[in-house]
């Protein structure tokens, strides 16, 4: 290869390469807004326990972060029980009831997010506690 060949090869190369770090630049602006967006929308969900029994019941609410999330109590609840709340980005929403008693007990938990059901558990025995966290509905 002459020359003048090789200068255009290399000036091509490099120009591809500026050309592709631009597009990964691009890429990455995008994946950061969709980052910021979803970190902060909120969303609502509506935690549903059903049984006999129950001692208490400890759920998510907004506040605190997806590692830490705020945790609020409900102690002797009337069943069923039933509270929507709102959370933020990628805090996964959780629920958690527990029951002892010796006749036995039975108990499920239901997270619902826009009319569906996104997770369910149940639970039977002495003593039991269930818990539902699922993935937040808006971490795409």
């Amino acid at each position: 290869m002459n020359r003048t060949a090789r200068t255009i090869a290399s000036a091509l190369v490099a120009g591809g390469l500026v050309l592709g770090l631009g597009a990964c630049s691009e890429i990455a602006d995008e994946a950061a807004k969709q980052v910021d967006k979803e970190v902060n929308e909120q969303y609502e969900v509506t935690y549903e326990i059903t049984g006999k029994g129950i001692d208490s019941i400890d759920y998510h609410v907004d506040g605190g972060d997806a590692t830490k999330p705020k945790i609020e109590s409900v102690r002797k609840p009337a069943l069923p029980w039933k509270k929507t709340v709102k959370l933020r980005g990628l805090l996964p929403p959780g629920v958690l009831p527990v029951a002892v008693d010796p006749a036995g007990v039975e108990m499920s938990c239901k997270i619902i997010y826009q009319g569906k059901v996104i997770k369910e558990q149940t639970a039977k025995g002495m003593a039991a506690a269930t818990g539902c966290i699922a993935v937040s509905p808006v971490a795409g």
